[in-house]
C-alpha cells in the first residue's frame, strides 16, 4: 500500500458519476413502477449515495475515528484512496486492496446481485404483461430476487469501502425490504388465491435450498 499517496477526497464530479452510473445501472434492471417499487429503489439509491460521498468526497468515518486509527495503525496514510479500504488495513494486508480478498469478494458479491436483479426482471416482466404469476427462472428458487439482489450488492459494497453511515443504513434497508417483501405476498396472495399459496409453501421467501425446485 502506497502511504505516501495524496489524498483522495474532495472529488466531488466522482462521488456524482459513480453514483448515476450505479443507479441508472440499478434503474435498467428494476425499472420501477409502483410506489412500493419506487421506495425500495429510493432506499437503495440513497445508501449508494452515501458510499460514493465518503469514498470520494468527504471521509467522515476516517475523520471520526481518525485518532483511533492513526493509533492503531501507524504509517498508515488515512487521507490516500487505498486507506479507505478499512478491511484491508485493519487485516494487515499489504498488497494493493483493489486485488485484496474484500475486494475481490466484494466485486462477485456486485456482480452477482446485478445479475439477480437482470434475471429476476425479465421473469417479472413477462408475468406482470399477462398478468401471471412470476415463479420461474430465479423466482423458482426464492421469492423475492430482486430484493436478495439489492442486499447482495450493498453486502459487496460493504466489504469493499465500510463507513459508519452504510453500517447504520443497512440493517434499516434489510428490514424495510422484508417489510415490503410481506406486503407484496399479501398483495400476491389476494390476486392469485390457491395458486400462490401453493407456490408460498414450496418456494422459500429469501434462503433458496439447492437442489430443490419449486413446485408452484
Amino acid at each position: 500500500m502506497d502511504h505516501n499517496a495524496a489524498p483522495a477526497y474532495g472529488l466531488w464530479s466522482l462521488v456524482i458519476i459513480n453514483s448515476l452510473v450505479f443507479i441508472i445501472f440499478a434503474f435498467s434492471f428494476t425499472k420501477p413502477r409502483t410506489s412500493r417499487d419506487w421506495r425500495s429503489f429510493g432506499a437503495f439509491s440513497a445508501f449508494l449515495v452515501a458510499l460514493f460521498t465518503e469514498m470520494y468526497g468527504f471521509p467522515l468515518t476516517i475523520y471520526l475515528f481518525s485518532g483511533w486509527l492513526s493509533q492503531r495503525f501507524p504509517g498508515v496514510d488515512f487521507l490516500s484512496h487505498d486507506a479507505g479500504h478499512l478491511l484491508e488495513v485493519m487485516f494487515g494486508l499489504k498488497s494493493n486492496p483493489h486485488f485484496g480478498p474484500f475486494h475481490i469478494l466484494s466485486n462477485v458479491l456486485i456482480g452477482l446481485g446485478f445479475w439477480l436483479l437482470a434475471s429476476a426482471w425479465k421473469v417479472l416482466y413477462a408475468a406482470q404483461r399477462t398478468h401471471q404469476l412470476a415463479a420461474t427462472g430465479a423466482y423458482a428458487r426464492v421469492r423475492h430476487p430482486q430484493y436478495i439482489g439489492f442486499i447482495m450488492i450493498m453486502t459487496g459494497f460493504l466489504f469493499q469501502w465500510p463507513t459508519l453511515i452504510t453500517l447504520v443504513m443497512f440493517p434499516v434497508l434489510v428490514f424495510m425490504y422484508v417489510r415490503l417483501a410481506r406486503r407484496e405476498e399479501q398483495d400476491a396472495r389476494a390476486e392469485f388465491g390457491e395458486a400462490y399459496s401453493h407456490y408460498e409453501a414450496n418456494t422459500p421467501a429469501f434462503f433458496p435450498k439447492f437442489g430443490v425446485k419449486s413446485h408452484a
